[in-house]
């Protein structure tokens, strides 16, 4: 005890606003479960394993609470309580036993370690035992950042009655101290006690469907009362953080949690004074997010088949988070050991899981670095060290919930790296797996361009070349102006995912297979399997279609400062290493909605786009310099026709509206102009003078991005507006895949989500890094099928995903958690394919 008293100084109190990391190691996915559990500092409120905090510490002296679990099996299998607030949700077959203790410890090792509970906690210091306290009953990050997803999608409104809420002047106060609070009714003590706003009653809360929870009291109590004091807040949950506190209206016309904003007042009459008090029980919004996550998905690629699981390094499953399997299987294409040059880069070092000089950041910033965090993902699925015990199965229903804690992989910190400052990354709710991969790598770009020494090139010489440089390509453009057939070669921006589109023109539909009569005996009985038809394209027909020439109408051609016809085709400049190709699975249907197509696709394992390798200019071409054509300001006004703009009037708009549609489209085309005026008619400038030199304004002007990205996507994709088109391609910085990806996901109220861009452009004042410029890297265009990624639902904004890897040649399905040989990969139905060049398979390159 001595050690402890004397730093017993150095102990903080963690409050509601400070980050406690009590769940896990911050560097690697070690948690209580563990041998040895995790130590949380009582300075800095991070927890790691033993031998990371004693090589933090180096020279000094720190104080630790020892945090271990385990679960021991009840004596009965009967379903006795909801255990929502440990992990695994409902557990009717183990009891959750914790025990904590306090460690001295200095850069040497242990140097004291004393048992922390109800009879030895009094024996502490005060300051340590104010500390345990309060690390032992804070949420904690992980709860705090899944509680975060999860109130961006259910916001809690102001409650009606707060302001005028009736106060019963009966003398009751209620002590401060959680061990004298009790319930009224029942006089017990409980997890789930509510106090009455108005009258001070303390009661327990709902009763769970099971049985579990509380005993009705404080909802009981406001229906005996005549249901005029409808406001409870939950003891145990009041901080000087007053917004954090779980506040609910028994209202029959809001009845759910609340927001009051004079809570603090309200306390305070009771005689409770929010300073200096400590949470010490979960909220319902916790309780809820815990329960989420357990939840069990039943649309699971090959449902039914008992495949055979394994596990072992690069056979690690990941827990779903709710909604969250559309990351953990673009996790598991990128760093689970597929692409060998990522993993070498963030996975296990010479055996060492904890050897990855990126995870050496500060304890206090690990959480927030997304190298560090990326680091610890992948060498948790590179070692295999937390793969438990394989099961005799994998059967689709198997409930996580029996999986022994501390084989559980949750990456929160991960998916918060990634998608705490994006719009829909940072929710709960379910997300587009090709959005989030693309966006993955830019941020992993960002983050290696800005590592410093952490992450150099293999002789030190500069930074080392970034993850997305596995990927990237470039298209080239072949423009050829229909005025005077000179001919215009742009190349595009790189990018990181082919998209192409299914042209279900080119379908076939596959032969009955069943004789007639059977098939007649099959519909008599009602059974119409065998009706349902489902067409198939061919790979081939899917990059012909993309590579095809198409005719764009209007084409600006700024060398004749005038409009014109174009014939644009597309080609490969290179062949990266790892090609990602994405099925536009998805379309508009006659009610403007989002709808899958229904459309088997023949991918074969292996594919040559030799033919579509980009040759540049050909001979006796009559070529228009690319310089010519990018205008040096803001592109000339044409001239207005007359009697079209006398004819746009004639239907009742105004001239400038006439005018700023006339220019857009080129100045004559009646038709388009009307279509322009359909879709501005309610901008706010749209009646304004024209500015100086006749231009008009739009959110994205052709300074901002090649319009010819634009009009080909137009063309291609069949469903956009070409200022939707425009929207996109500016906010994923002229990338053409990244463009159309993101329309796609984002077409149940697209309006909305550009309306979100325009807002955030304004508000982030910009600051990216730049990719340092080195060659795309090339080779023959042959590839070899190594991972795909399956989507089961209506549109990739819900539903389910799987990953599909090759491993040592055999497949294995990764649906979250569940790893398994695969017994029919489901190539035809994928959504993204991951392919390998051929000459690379076997031959990592050296730079990672």
């Amino acid at each position: 005890m001595d050690a402890i008293t004397a730093l017993a100084s150095t102990a903080r109190t963690a409050t509601a606003f400070d980050t406690v990391i009590n769940s896990e190691d911050v560097y690697s996915f070690h948690n209580p479960y563990h041998d040895g559990g995790i130590l949380v500092s009582l300075i800095t409120f991070v927890g790691t394993t033993d031998e990371m905090a004693k090589k933090r510490l180096g020279e000094e002296s720190g104080l630790f609470v020892r945090i271990m679990k385990k679960r021991v099996e009840k004596e009965t299998s009967e379903v006795s309580k909801l255990a929502v607030g440990v992990s695994g949700g409902f557990e009717d077959k183990f009891d959750t036993i914790s025990t904590y203790s306090v460690v001295a410890m200095d850069g040497s090792g242990i140097i004291s370690e004393l048992p922390y509970n109800e009879e030895t906690k009094q024996t502490f210091p005060t300051n340590v035992m104010n500390s345990v306290e309060s690390i032992i009953h804070h949420a904690g990050l992980a709860v705090k950042q899944d509680l975060s997803a999860w109130e961006l999608d259910e916001e809690k409104p102001v409650s009606k009655y707060a302001a005028n809420l009736p106060f019963v002047d009966n003398g009751v106060t209620i002590p401060s101290n959680p061990a004298e609070w009790t319930c009224q009714q029942t006089g017990e003590k409980s997890d789930h006690l509510w106090l009455n706003l108005s009258d001070g009653f303390i009661g327990g809360g709902r009763k769970n469907w099971d049985g579990s929870g509380g005993t009705n009291g404080a909802l009981d109590h406001f229906k005996e009362t005549g249901e005029q004091y409808p406001l409870v807040v939950k003891l145990g949950t009041i901080t000087e953080d007053v917004d954090s506190a779980d506040c609910y209206s028994y209202a029959k016309d809001e009845d759910g949690p609340v927001k009051i904003p004079n809570l603090k007042e309200l306390l305070e009459k009771r005689g409770i004074k929010v300073a200096g008090m400590q949470k010490t029980v979960k909220s319902t919004a916790e309780l809820e997010v815990e329960l989420n996550a357990t939840y069990a998905f039943d649309a699971i690629v090959e449902k039914g088949k008992h495949l055979v699981p394994v596990g072992g390094a690069g056979l690690q499953g990941l827990q779903n988070l709710g909604n969250s399997c559309y990351m953990n299987s673009v996790v598991q294409i990128l760093f689970s050991g597929t692409v060998p040059e990522l993993a070498a880069r963030y996975g296990v070092k010479n055996g060492d899981v904890m050897g990855n000089t990126l995870l050496n950041v500060d304890p206090k910033k690990a959480s927030d670095d997304l190298l560090c965090q990326a680091a610890k993902l992948s060498s948790a699925l590179t070692s295999g060290v937390f793969c438990g015990p394989v099961p005799e199965s994998a059967v689709v229903t198997d409930d996580p919930a029996s999986t022994d804690p501390k084989y559980r992989l949750a990456p929160r910190m991960f998916k918060h790296c990634v998608g705490h400052d994006h719009i829909d990354f940072k929710t709960g709710q379910q997300q587009d797996a090709a959005q989030y991969l693309q966006y993955l790598l830019q941020k992993l770009d960002r983050a290696e361009l800005g590592a410093g020494d952490r992450l150099k090139s293999k002789d030190g010489s500069g930074p080392a070349l970034i993850s997305s440089h596995l990927f990237s390509y470039q298209t080239e453009t072949r423009l050829v102006c229909e005025a005077d057939g000179m001919v215009l070669y742009k190349t595009s921006p790189s990018e990181t995912m082919l998209s192409l589109r299914i042209p279900m023109s080119k379908a076939t539909l596959p032969e009955y297979e069943l004789p007639d009569e059977k098939r007649q005996k099959s519909e008599a009985a009602g059974d119409d399997k065998d009706k349902q038809e489902v067409p198939t394209v061919t790979f081939d027909a899917c990059i012909d279609e993309w590579a095809a020439t198409n005719a764009i109408e209007d084409y600006r051609w700024n060398h004749l400062n005038s409009v014109s016809k174009a014939d644009s085709k597309l080609s490969l400049v290179n062949f990266p290493r790892y090609l990602l190709i994405q099925m536009q699975r998805y379309e508009i249907g006659d009610d403007w909605q989002p709808k899958k197509i229904e459309v088997n696709i023949d991918m074969p394992g292996e594919i040559s786009l030799e033919k579509f390798k980009a040759k540049g200019p050909r001979d006796g071409e009559n070529l228009i310099p690319e310089d010519t054509d990018m205008p040096d300001a803001a592109p000339a006004a044409p001239t207005i026709d007359e009697g079209a703009l006398g004819q746009l009037m004639d239907m009742g708009f105004t001239m400038n509206g006439c005018k700023r549609a006339l220019t857009a489209v080129g100045g004559s085309n009646v038709e388009a102009a009307m279509n322009w005026v359909f879709e501005h008619s309610m901008d706010p400038d749209f009646n304004d003078p024209l500015l100086d030199g006749g231009a008009a304004t739009a959110p994205f002007s052709s300074s901002d991005v090649d319009e010819g990205v634009v009009m080909s996507l137009v063309e291609n994709l069949g469903c956009f507006t070409a200022d939707q088109v425009r929207a996109a391609v500016k906010h994923c910085d002229g990338a053409a895949d990244r463009a159309a990806d993101w329309l796609f996901s984002h077409m149940d109220n697209l309006d909305g989500a550009i309306a979100a861009l325009e807002s955030n452009a304004a508000t982030s004042g910009g600051g990216t890094l730049s990719a340092p410029s080195v060659p795309l890297e090339d080779g023959e265009g042959k590839y070899t099928l190594m991972g795909l990624v399956s989507h089961i639902g209506k549109n990739t904004g819900s539903g389910h995903y799987v990953a599909h890897l090759k491993k040592n040649g055999k497949w294995v399905i990764f649906n979250d958690e569940k790893v398994a040989l695969s017994q029919d990969p489901p190539i035809k139905h994928a959504y993204m394919y991951l392919f390998a060049r051929n000459d690379a398979v076997g031959l990592p390159h050296p730079e990672y």
